[in-house]
């Protein structure tokens, strides 16, 4: 898909990854809605990327952020492409993690994209050619201890992609799911950092990531995983689950120092 003339809406633009996105996506031609929590943030990129983008300062999580997204982007010609970019990570052992924060992480990280994605869907079906991108992780597809509700999060997203990719197989709108590794952001607290550092998990610049969403977003590739070896623990774990769980198990005592 060319993006030249393409309404594209990035949720979680503020964000590393997001900025460095939004700066591809905008060398392309693409017209960006940017979207955010923190309206001088929003701003402050609109004004680096020149000024002529679209900043919606709405939070997905409720149904009013939603449907000013939905209206924005109907203001500004109809939606061409959808990344699902927006998310929240809490490091902690689970039965250290609150409701209310529980409640935030599966909103933001799943509710939220999937009701967003069903609103927007009759925009994107009025186009010749559409595009819906779902940014999960590798901790969709490896649980990993520290970060089960993050991972049982990602993971119903990128099953979420699999199945609506399946259903819109015969129509214009085309579904990717991308999965990246550790990113070195500000979504890391000092914890995760200190953790990645200590089972030697690497961390890949924001704009490695950014790059690779923006090529799935330019295609009709289904899935995507980056990294190694994350990407070959990913198949290894669906082939030989027991493999993964003793290796990951091992460092359990290493975790929980970590993060207990």
């Amino acid at each position: 898909m060319q993006l030249r003339d393409k309404l594209v809406l990035v949720t979680g633009a503020t964000g590393g990854i997001g900025a460095a996105l939004s700066e591809l996506l905008v060398a392309a031609g693409a017209r960006v809605v940017l979207n955010g929590l923190r309206r001088q943030e929003l701003e402050a990129l609109n004004d680096r990327l020149g000024g002529a983008q679209l900043p919606v300062l709405a939070d997905i999580s409720t149904a009013e952020g939603r449907s000013e997204l939905s209206e924005a982007c109907r203001q500004a010609g109809g939606l061409d492409v959808l990344v699902n970019l927006a998310g929240l990570l809490d490091c902690n052992l689970f039965e250290k993690q609150d409701e209310a924060t529980l409640q935030r992480l599966l909103l933001v990280n799943t509710l939220g994209p999937v009701l967003l994605t069903r609103q927007l869907l009759p925009q994107l079906a009025r186009k010749a050619e559409a595009r819906i991108v779902n940014v999960g992780s590798t901790f969709g597809s490896i649980g990993h201890p520290g970060f089960t509700a993050y991972c049982a999060s990602k993971a119903a997203i990128k099953m979420f992609s699999e199945a609506l990719a399946r259903e819109l197989a015969d129509t214009r709108i085309s579904v990717g799911y991308i999965a990246p590794r550790a990113t070195d952001t500000p979504l890391n607290s000092a914890k995760v950092v200190q953790l990645n550092r200590a089972l030697g998990n690497q961390m890949d610049p924001p704009a490695l990531v950014a790059k690779a969403i923006f090529e799935l977003a330019s295609n009709r590739q289904r899935l995507r995983f980056l990294g190694f070896p994350e990407a070959l623990f990913v198949r290894l774990n669906a082939l030989l689950p027991g493999v993964v769980h003793h290796a990951l198990v091992g460092k359990l005592t290493q975790i929980r120092q970590i993060i207990g």
